[in-house]
Formats: C-alpha cells, sequence, structure tokens
C-alpha cells in the first residue's frame, strides 16, 4: 500500500510505502501527510518484540529440547553404570562375602530355628525393634530370604502398624522435650511440621511423602506426634509409604539368598540368571531413586505453598 501526497512550491509527487513509514495523522489545514516518527517507533518497537518474543520462544524450545536429551543421556548412564556394579557384585564381591558372612549366619539359622519360629522372630522384631531405636531392615532381609514376596510382605505389613504406634504413643510422654529437640534444627522441623498441617488427607500424603523420602525412619516415629498428625492419618500414610520400601527389603533377601545358594553349592550362576539379577537389581534401584527424588519435589512444593499461605 502507498500513499502519494503533493509538494505546492515544488510540483512533485512524493510515493511512499504505508507500513514501512507508518501512517501519519492528516493535517486539517491542508491536503498533505505528516510523517509521524513516533508511529514509526511504535511500529519499529512492535516488529521488534514479535521477534524478540519468537527469538525467546525458540531459545526455550531448544533449551527444553535439549535438557530433555540431558536428561534421558544421564539415566542411560546410571542404568549402565548400575548394571555394571550389579555384575561386578554377583561375579566377585558377592561370592566372597557370601562365603565369610552370610552362608555362616543362614546354616545358624537354619539348625537354630524352624519356619514358625522364624515368623515369630521377624514379627517380633519389626514390631518391637523401631520402639527401641533398633533397625529392622536386617529382619525383613530374613523375610524375604525365608518367605518371598508373598507370606513375607504380608508379615511385614501387619508388624509395621505396632512397630509405628508404640513409638507415637509414648511419644505424648516427652511431647516438650521432642519439640524442643525439635526446634534446635529448623530445617527438618519445616519437614515434620507439614504431616501436621492441614485435613485429614493432607496429613496422610505428608505422612506418606515423608515415610518414602530419605528422612529417618526411626526418628520420624517419636518426632511425628509432636507435630499434631492424627493417628489415624499417620498411620495411613506410613503403611502406604513403607510399601516401596519393603519390596526393596524383600528383593534384597531374596537376591541375597540365591546368590548364597550359588556360592554353597560351588556353582556359578548361568546367564540368563545373572541377566534377571542385574536387571532386576537395575530396576529396583532405578525405581527407588525415581520415588525418592519425586517425594522430596513434592515436600518441598508443600514447603512452598506452606510459606505463601504464611506471609
Amino acid at each position: 500500500m502507498t500513499f502519494a501526497g503533493n509538494d505546492e512550491e515544488e510540483g512533485l509527487v512524493v510515493v511512499m510505502p504505508a507500513p514501512l513509514l507508518g501512517l501519519a495523522k492528516e493535517d486539517l489545514k491542508g491536503d498533505y501527510v505528516k510523517l509521524g516518527g513516533d508511529d514509526l517507533g511504535e511500529d519499529n518497537r512492535f516488529v521488534s518484540g514479535c521477534m524478540s518474543a519468537s527469538s525467546s520462544e525458540l531459545s526455550y524450545e531448544g533449551n527444553s529440547r535439549c535438557w530433555s536429551l540431558w536428561w534421558w543421556a544421564k539415566l542411560v548412564l546410571v542404568l549402565i553404570f548400575v548394571g555394571v556394579l550389579a555384575a561386578v557384585f554377583l561375579k566377585w564381591v558377592g561370592p566372597f562375602f557370601m562365603d565369610k558372612e552370610i552362608i555362616p549366619i543362614l546354616n545358624w539359622e537354619t539348625r537354630t530355628f524352624s519356619t514358625p519360629v522364624l515368623a515369630v522372630l521377624v514379627y517380633a522384631s519389626v514390631a518391637l525393634f523401631p520402639t527401641l531405636l533398633l533397625p529392622s531392615t536386617p529382619s525383613m532381609w530374613v523375610a524375604g530370604m525365608t518367605f518371598g514376596y508373598g507370606f513375607g510382605f504380608l508379615l511385614i505389613i501387619t508388624a509395621v502398624p505396632i512397630g509405628v504406634s508404640l513409638p507415637y504413643f509414648i511419644g505424648h510422654l516427652f511431647h516438650h522435650k521432642i519439640q524442643s529437640l525439635i526446634e534446635r534444627n529448623p530445617k527438618n522441623a519445616s519437614v515434620i511440621r507439614l504431616a501436621g498441617e492441614g485435613n485429614w488427607f493432607n496429613q496422610a500424603r505428608a505422612v506418606t511423602l515423608i515415610r518414602i523420602s530419605p528422612f529417618p525412619y526411626i526418628v520420624f516415629n517419636y518426632c511425628a506426634m509432636a507435630t499434631g498428625v492424627k493417628y489415624c492419618p499417620y498411620l495411613l500414610g506410613t503403611l502406604i509409604g513403607m510399601v516401596p520400601e519393603i519390596f526393596v527389603t524383600i528383593y534384597t533377601g531374596i537376591l541375597i539368598k540365591t546368590l548364597a545358594n550359588a556360592s554353597q553349592e560351588q556353582r556359578f550362576l548361568s546367564a540368563p540368571q545373572i541377566i534377571l539379577n542385574v536387571l532386576g537389581f537395575s530396576f529396583t534401584f532405578i525405581t527407588t531413586v525415581l520415588i525418592t527424588v519425586y517425594a522430596k519435589r513434592r515436600l518441598k512444593e508443600l514447603q512452598r505453598d506452606e510459606e505463601l499461605l504464611l506471609q
């Protein structure tokens, strides 16, 4: 589109492209058009803004694509590293450790206790050790080695409510003391307090995330009551959050038993067994890491939301 204007003094006709120079305002006293410098600047700024927006969008898409590729590359490298580590362990480290430590313990356990007695011991240790500030993970390994996934999981999941309830109720006797200990560590205190915030659902969700995260299991049993969390959401969140850990420990026990049997019988695992064990170990490790990272991220988001509400 062009615009023609007459120059009265010299008789010249000026033809100008309107979009490039910008249509100016018409002067009421004459029939000529003034070229608007301001309008030209606005047009230039508009075009420049569009170009900047386009370039920023392209840059964002490129960065997002590069970040996605880098994330998958890191995941592949981690899988390769874990697979190599698992193969080395299964080939050399595992058999040596089995001969010196695990096999003698298993032989003593088999000679000393029957299967029903082992079930009672595993149940009692998972139920009572957390109250005594003792880890119950070795007992879960024994459950995996002796009973496998099915009965081993049922044995552990039914003992967990006792193991987390006793410290919860005992903590009421030392309520003020526990609160003062929590206040001395503000970073962990902000995480623990999330368990007592909001309604029933929010409390259960926060307890679940805390159980999945690397926060110390035994410590939280005693500190939970100081946050004001109700018992029902505390127990429900604990049972849900403990499921990944239970399956990991049972799988570890089964893997230990497989390696111990192979070492005791003086035979090597077959290629399919090694591959399956390596894949299972890698999958378990990666799944645990991803679930833990997700739980930590969600806890941070809940902390930010709580801080915004308090402002």
